[in-house]
This record gives C-alpha cells, structure tokens and sequence, in this order.
C-alpha cells in the first residue's frame, strides 16, 4: 500500500483551529465564507453510455460499411423507444431530440452525427422535421 509523505513545510490544521481562525476571521470581515461543494454534472451522453462521433468523415464511413446499412425516415414526430440491442446510427438529414426515461434533459444529434445507442436504453425521440439515419444493429464487443 502506497503512503503519502508531507513535506515539512506544510502543517496539519485541527479542526479547533480553522474554527478559531474563521471566528477571528469573522470579526474582522463581519462573517465567515464555509466552504461550498461544487456540483459537476456530468453530460447525459456519459450518463447513459451513448456515444457520439460529430462530423463523421467519409473515409470513416466507408471503414464501418454504412452505405449497407437499413434506412430509416420519418417526418415530424414522438415517438418511445427502447432499445433491445446495441445499435449504431448515422444521421443523414434532419435532427432527433432524445430524452431519456425519466429525464427533463434531452440530448441532441444532426446530420453528420455517428450515434451508438446501448442495449436497454429507453427514451423518447422527438424529430421536427424530415430525418432519415442508417442504422445497424451491434453485438456485445462489436466496435
């Protein structure tokens, strides 16, 4: 197990003297600043574990086969999902807001955009306008 070693330099405050020193500190400037935990939120991509590859070159494209792959189109729309399995989706046109189950926050994908969708996600995809993306669906370890 590894140790941490202080240099000399630094000393170690007891809690009776960060007190004793904010009061001290709290006369002289009329009151005393604790200290406030910052919240970091974290992107609802990582959140749900869907990855995003923007502005996906062609060469990139060629490399993962996506002019095989199905087509899919819609018009504006809601529509629920969930998905059964990994998929892999490349948006030619349009734009799809996803919200995940049980979230007021959404993500956004556009054309360009390269999307894996985990296995047993579940959102609500909303499209205001003509969308179409290829998609293709991935087993476990395909990457």
């Amino acid at each position: 197990m590894a140790s941490l070693t202080m240099p000399s330099s630094f000393s170690c405050f007891s809690v009776n003297s960060i007190s004793r020193d904010c009061r001290k500190l709290s006369s002289d400037i009329g009151r005393c600043q604790g200290i406030k935990a910052m919240r970091v939120e974290k992107p609802l991509e990582e959140l749900y574990n869907v990855r995003v590859e923007r502005k996906v070159s062609q060469q990139r494209l060629a490399e993962l086969g996506v002019s095989r792959w199905s087509m899919w189109k819609t018009g504006k729309c809601k529509l629920p999902w969930d998905w059964q399995v990994d998929q892999l989706v490349y948006i030619e046109e349009g734009e799809v807001r996803v919200v995940p189950e049980g979230s007021k926050k959404f993500m956004q994908f556009v054309a360009g955009d390269l999307v894996r969708y985990p296995k047993w996600f579940e959102a609500d995809l909303w499209f205001n306008g003509p969308y179409q993306e290829r998609y293709t669906f991935r087993a476990y370890g395909d990457d």
